[in-house]
């Protein structure tokens, strides 16, 4: 066991270390002055046998002629220095004074090689993590915040009104419990923040803790989960007991489906015996603790559907709050939030941005106002601009331009018309978002070109013609390679993983094609035995290839609609190739402005009408 081999390590380390003090003492300390009395130094001073005396208020060392080892006498109390230094003047000694240490410097003597033997043996111990760590496994690894330590308010928290609204009431339990206490109402003993990635859940747990000014107790789910079975509901236990003592406080435990996802059933295959332990635990302690006394649990998550049922029952995480990436009004507040330390130009619109980065989450848009500033600083100016603001966006979205990428005059022409296909085909269709830009500068890892593309406002729904047309949109860049250079290239590859994966899901999950309104969702595998076949698919094989069908003829019906647009265009996108190439760049504006003659509201061919089931 660790504690074995560390308690071994230590009783060896501190009888070497004992040994090493005494024979320290015995040679070194031990080889100086021999004491004798002080009868001893006077006969041999007056026997002119003293050749070097060293004086000190309680103490004599003196040498004798002759000898190597010096003497120490302790003076007698009371006696007269002046008469001993004449008797010191009459031998012919030679004399000085001396600085004795007084107490500290005595216990000093003792402390500082004790000192450094602990101080080694800590040393030692810390070259051993593995084993050092054994000993406080059990104990949580919470960062806690004192009520004083939370800088964070509400007030630094923007496009999240209705979440605040929700937490304002578990602020004021905490400031205020007995004004629910007296009407009998109980305040939920867990808040689950659920959100995507990068929308703030974190940020307003922290502002929770700061406007109620309470400690604060933050780690991930990950944290409670080791190697050693058991640990995991040791540092649960721990962490509550921690929590109950700093009552009223928040707890926060990000990610917590870690640890909380549905537990296996008595007949699954495979289990997680550590996790289970720890989410059966957690689950015991948010039971026992009373809720009255002011410990509240939050937790954040990006996949509720996975947490166990046991979990969110009443009683338990009975509030869930929803943390969504915010909207146009939600975005430019939080982009006015972080541009606050930063120097913005007149001409900077956050309006127009916030408009520009529809489907961004905070921490997105936290980025954008980053990545501006170290722009402008890198152009040497003095404030942040819209030029650098639009280019921060660019970035973010698409990656980092690689002008430093050379392509072939073949390979810049493909990748012109393959980028125009694309605009083109979102111009001339009426459902498809409108284009911003369309560039065949080089981005991010793999990307030779790039078409951006804004929605005019945010989006919850889409009808079936809308997702068509985005279809379309999808495969305007193969379509237009098919048109003019009669084959294709692997430069439409990410275009078809998109598009299968829209097309699936529009016959599997929404309904659209002529299997009818049923869906084919797959379900993840959550410890229970699924009643069919594998990866959690519980329809028939022939249910399956029909779906597969369908798909195929969604994507093949649409790729027809963006070439047949493209072969109708072709003298247009070999005028705007032409232009892409020497620009590099063609704004959406001037896009739409040399389409408007060739617009179109729909192709004939291109209606979709389902055959019969």
């Amino acid at each position: 066991m660790p504690w074995q081999r560390i308690i071994r390590f230590s009783l060896m380390y501190f009888a070497i270390s004992l040994v090493a003090f005494f024979l320290f003492e015995l040679f070194i300390v031990g080889g100086g002055p021999r004491e004798v009395p002080y009868s001893g130094f006077v006969r041999a001073l007056d026997a002119r046998r003293v050749a070097e005396v060293q004086l000190s208020e309680r103490s004599v060392i003196w040498l004798e002629e002759g000898q190597e080892q010096p003497f120490v006498s302790t003076r007698l109390p009371g006696i007269d220095d002046s008469a001993l230094l004449a008797q010191l003047r009459a031998s012919g000694a030679e004399f000085a004074g001396m600085w004795e240490p007084g107490s500290w410097g005595s216990l000093l003597s003792w402390l500082l090689p004790l000192l450094l033997i602990f101080g080694l043996w800590g040393f030692a111990l810390s070259r051993f993590p593995a084993q050092t760590q054994a000993l406080s496994l059990g104990r949580n690894r919470a960062k806690i915040y004192d009520q004083g330590d939370v800088n964070v308010t509400f007030a630094d928290v923007a496009g999240q009104d209705e979440a605040v609204a929700e937490l304002r009431e578990i602020v004021d339990f905490l400031r205020e419990p007995s004004k629910y206490q007296r009407l009998g109402g109980r305040i939920p003993k867990g808040v689950l923040l659920v959100g995507p990635p990068g929308t703030g859940k974190t940020l307003l747990a922290k502002a929770t803790a700061g406007e109620a000014r309470v400690p604060f107790f933050s780690l991930s789910g990950s944290e409670f989960v080791e190697m050693f079975v058991g640990v995991g509901a040791s540092r649960v236990r721990d962490l509550f007991e921690q929590a109950k003592k700093k009552a009223p406080c928040i707890v926060f435990i990000d990610e917590i489906d870690t640890i909380g996802r549905q537990r296996a059933s008595a007949t699954a295959i495979s289990t997680h015996e550590e996790r289970e332990q720890t989410l059966n635990q957690l689950l015991v302690e948010m039971d026992g603790f009373d809720g009255q006394k002011g410990v509240i649990i939050m937790a954040a998550t990006n996949r509720p559907e996975v947490l166990d049922p046991a979990l969110l029952r009443p009683g338990r995480f009975d509030r869930q709050i929803m943390i969504d990436r915010p909207d146009m009004r939600g975005r430019e507040a939080v982009l006015r939030v972080h541009a606050n330390g930063v120097r913005l130009a007149p001409d900077a619109d956050l309006h127009i941005i916030a408009a520009r980065t529809v489907g961004f989450a905070g921490a997105e848009l936290a980025n954008v106002i980053n990545e501006a500033a170290l722009l402008a600083a890198r152009r040497g100016k003095d404030e942040v601009g819209m030029r650098e603001l639009e280019d921060a966006i660019d970035r973010v979205m698409a990656g980092l331009e690689r002008k430093s990428r050379v392509l072939t005059d073949v390979e810049r022409d493909r990748v012109a018309y393959h980028e125009l296909g694309h605009a083109l085909v979102a111009t001339l269709l009426p459902h498809a978002d409108p284009v911003h830009k369309v560039s065949i500068v080089a981005r991010g890892v793999a990307a030779l070109g790039v078409t951006m593309q804004l929605p005019l406002q945010d989006r919850y729904l889409y009808t079936e013609a809308e997702l068509n047309d985005r279809l379309a949109v999808m495969l305007g860049g193969r379509a237009a390679e098919e048109v003019v250079y009669g084959e294709i290239s692997t430069g439409a590859q990410n275009d078809l993983q998109q598009a299968t994966a829209l097309a699936r899901r529009m016959v599997t999950e929404f309904g659209m094609s002529p299997l009818g309104p049923v869906a084919f969702v797959e379900q993840e595998q959550s410890g229970a035995v699924m009643p069919a076949l594998m990866n959690g698919r519980i329809w028939s094989e022939r249910t399956a290839q029909a779906i597969d069908a369908e798909v195929r003829t969604i994507i093949e019906r649409n790729y027809d609609r963006a070439r047949e647009l493209i072969r109708r265009q072709r003298t247009l996108i070999d005028e705007l190739a032409a232009e892409l190439k020497e620009r590099e760049e063609i704004s959406g504006g001037d896009l739409r402005q040399r389409t408007t003659e060739w617009r179109i509201v729909e192709l004939p061919q291109a209606k979709m009408v389902h055959a019969a089931a």
